[in-house]
C-alpha cells in the first residue's frame, strides 16, 4: 500500500522534523502541571504492575520514558492527588489497550470484536464469557470501572458510560480500515476517530476531578456540544502531525494525514500543513464561542454556581488541547526512539494479548509490582 513505503515521510522524520510540523500550531492556552505528576507516575506504575500490564525492568523502563503521567498532570492540573492518580491509571490502561490493537489483532477485526465484547460485558456488569482465559486488560479495566464510577450521580455514569461505549464500539471500524482494500475518506475517518481518540471520556474526568456534574441540557445543548467536537478534531489533528513517523513505520493507514495523502496524492508536508491549518481554524473557533458563552448563560438564567462550573469544563477542554500538544513533544512516544519502537513488526513489550506473551504474562503481578519502586526519579 502506497502509505508504507520507506522513506514516505520525506523530510518531516526526526526529532527536528516533529518540531517543524508542530511549528505552525495555534493552541495559546497556557499550560501548566500538576504538582502532584511525580506521586501519579509511581503509583500508576504500581498499578500497571501489580495487574501484569507491564512486567519485567525492560518493559517498564520503555513505558516510563513516554511519561504518559504528564499528559494527565497536564489536562487537570487542579485535579487532587488521588483523583490525578485514578487519571494516570486511565491513560496507562488506555494507551496499553491502544497498543495491542497496533499489533496483528488490531489488523483482525473479529479479534477487536471479542476483545470489546468482553470489555462491555464490564461495564454493563455482566459475567465474563465461560471458559475464556483470563487478560490483565480486561481484569485491570474492571478494576478502573468500578473506582472512577463510584460516588458519581446517575446522570454522569450514563454519559461516561455512553462515551466509553462509543470510544470502544469504534475500534472494530479502524480494524477494518487497517484490513480493507478501500481506505475511507478523512471525513470519514473523523467519524470513527472522534471515538477511539478517547477525549469525551478525558472530560467527563475533568467533571469528576472538579467535583461537579453540569446539567444534561448544558453538557448536550449548544454551544458546549460544538466546543466539545472542536476539542476532538483537535486533539486527532495535533496527534496526527506529532505521530506521522510512527504510523509510516508500522504501516498504519489510521491517521488523517496519511488518508489525505492517499486520497489526493499530494506531498506529504502539503498534506501535513492542510491538517495543521483544519485544527488552527477549529481553535479559532472555538474561541469565538468560548467568547459569548457568559453572556449566553446569563441571560438563560443559568445560576452562577451553574456557570462557574461550565468556565472550569471550558478551561478543562483548554488544558486538553494545548496539554495534549505539550505532551506529545517531550514523550518519547513520537521521538526516534519511540518509531524505532513499532519498526519492522516490533510490537511495545504491553501489546502481545496474553495468549502470544509467553510466561512473563503468567507471572503478572509480582514480576510488575516489584520493579515500581526501582524506576529513575
Amino acid at each position: 500500500m502506497p502509505v508504507t513505503e520507506a522513506g514516505a515521510a520525506g523530510d518531516t522524520a526526526g526529532r527536528e522534523g516533529l518540531l517543524r510540523r508542530t511549528a505552525h500550531l495555534e493552541i495559546p492556552f497556557p499550560g501548566a502541571v500538576s504538582p502532584a505528576v511525580g506521586k501519579a507516575r509511581l503509583h500508576t506504575l504500581r498499578w500497571l504492575g501489580e495487574f501484569g500490564l507491564l512486567t519485567g525492568e525492560a518493559a517498564l523502563e520503555e513505558y516510563d520514558a513516554l511519561r504518559l503521567e504528564r499528559a494527565m498532570a497536564r489536562f487537570y492540573p487542579r485535579a487532587a492527588d488521588e483523583d490525578l492518580m485514578l487519571a494516570t491509571d486511565v491513560n496507562g490502561w488506555f494507551f496499553v489497550f491502544d497498543d495491542r490493537l497496533d499489533g496483528p489483532s488490531g489488523r483482525r477485526p473479529h479479534d477487536v470484536t471479542r476483545l470489546v465484547d468482553r470489555l462491555v460485558r464490564v461495564m454493563d456488569g455482566r459475567r465474563p464469557p465461560s471458559g475464556v482465559p483470563a487478560d490483565p486488560l480486561v481484569e485491570s479495566f474492571r478494576d478502573l470501572w468500578h473506582r472512577v464510577n463510584e460516588g458519581m450521580p446517575p446522570v454522569w455514569r450514563d454519559r461516561f458510560r455512553g462515551h466509553w461505549h462509543g470510544y470502544l464500539l469504534a475500534h472494530h471500524r479502524e480494524a477494518l480500515n487497517r484490513s480493507g482494500a478501500r481506505l475511507p475518506t478523512v471525513e470519514e475517518f473523523l467519524a470513527a476517530r472522534r471515538h477511539t481518540i478517547g477525549i469525551q471520556p478525558c472530560l467527563d474526568l475533568a467533571e469528576r476531578c472538579g467535583r461537579y456534574t453540569l446539567p444534561s441540557g448544558l453538557h448536550g445543548g449548544r454551544p458546549l456540544r460544538e466546543m466539545r467536537r472542536i476539542t476532538d478534531d483537535v486533539a486527532i489533528f495535533v496527534n496526527d502531525i506529532v505521530s506521522l513517523d510512527k504510523e509510516l513505520a508500522a504501516g498504519d493507514v489510521n491517521n488523517t494525514v496519511v488518508l489525505l495523502r492517499h486520497g489526493t496524492g499530494r506531498p506529504l508536508p502539503d498534506c501535513v500543513r492542510e491538517i495543521g491549518a483544519a485544527a488552527n481554524g477549529r481553535v479559532a473557533r472555538f474561541r469565538e464561542l468560548a467568547a459569548r458563552l457568559p453572556g449566553l448563560l446569563e441571560a438563560a438564567g443559568v445560576p452562577r454556581r451553574t456557570r462557574a462550573h461550565v468556565e472550569d469544563y471550558v478551561d478543562g477542554m483548554r488544558n486538553v488541547m494545548r496539554g495534549n500538544l505539550d505532551w506529545s513533544l517531550e514523550s518519547g512516544r513520537y521521538d526516534e526512539a519511540g518509531v524505532a519502537a513499532v519498526s519492522g513488526g516490533r510490537l511495545r513489550p504491553w501489546a502481545r494479548p496474553p495468549e502470544a506473551g509467553g510466561p512473563e504474562h503468567e507471572a503478572g503481578a509480582a514480576a510488575g509490582a516489584g520493579t515500581a519502586d526501582t524506576v529513575r526519579t
